[in-house]
């Protein structure tokens, strides 16, 4: 059976292709403003890598912030679902899921199978998000793609006492301005950031089998503080982990 899975996020629309449970095609497009356009293209891509032509998919399932937009759906999955059906897709023997996107963080204990036992969202703070780094790497004039490699250089922890990104970018500034090193600044961002997903991680029960979805997963600052803030010695991370509620939203629709 070949099944396409659609997640419409608030940054980037992903879809994949999946036959018999192991994907053929994907395809990411930026959301922007017309999410029903974002779906239509990124499906297209998958569907072209895939080598197959939209008749032959069975079901759709669709997923994300915007998964009203994803018009050719017929199964519709719970963020949540989705990606707690990912991580135990990738990694069977995971019990808990962090995936940090552009506008949210979450988090989900699941059982053996995939079914969500407990969740946390984090949709009112952006300190808990992707966007909360990419407004500091603004504030510190460092590309996003170099926050994770300069926190990694820092062997001086200190803490950042504001969530609101809005205060914590004039902490950055007046950090800036004592003449903190850049590379210290970058790791208290991480720190920061990695310890609201942990007090949530803690609030649903820790499981040391903890696997992260969501383009944040490829930043090594935030990994390595996640690591050091639940006391782990390794987090999984499939190969492309920007899919995972995608691949997880057709898994789902392959069963239902």
């Amino acid at each position: 059976m070949i099944t396409a899975g659609i997640d419409c996020g608030a940054k980037n629309t992903k879809a994949v292709i999946l036959k018999s449970g192991k994907m053929i095609g994907k395809g990411l497009i930026l959301t922007g403003f017309e999410q029903t356009e974002a779906v239509k293209a990124s499906l297209d891509m998958a569907l072209r890598k895939a080598g197959i032509d939209f008749r032959d998919v069975k079901h759709i399932g669709g997923t994300g912030s915007g998964a009203k937009a994803i018009k050719e759906a017929d199964v519709r999955v719970n963020d949540i679902k989705a990606m707690a059906v990912a991580a135990n897709y990738f990694f069977p023997n995971s019990r808990t899921v962090v995936d940090v996107g552009a506008e949210e963080g979450r988090v989900a204990k699941f059982d053996d199978i995939g079914n969500v036992i407990d969740f946390a969202v984090n949709e009112k703070c952006a300190a808990g998000a992707g966007a909360f780094i990419e407004a500091m790497s603004r504030a510190l004039e460092t590309p996003i793609t170099e926050m994770g490699k300069l926190a990694l250089s820092s062997d001086n922890p200190m803490p950042m006492n504001a969530q609101c990104t809005i205060f914590a970018e004039s902490e950055v500034v007046g950090l800036i301005h004592a003449k903190t090193q850049k590379r210290d600044i970058s790791r208290a961002i991480h720190d920061a950031i990695a310890g609201r997903i942990v007090s949530m991680i803690r609030g649903i029960g820790l499981n040391p089998d903890i696997v992260m979805l969501g383009g944040v997963a490829y930043n090594p600052g935030f990994t390595s503080a996640l690591m050091r803030e639940l006391s782990v010695h390794r987090i999984y991370i499939p190969e492309e982990p920007e899919y995972g509620t995608a691949v997880g939203a057709a898994v789902v629709a392959a069963k239902e």
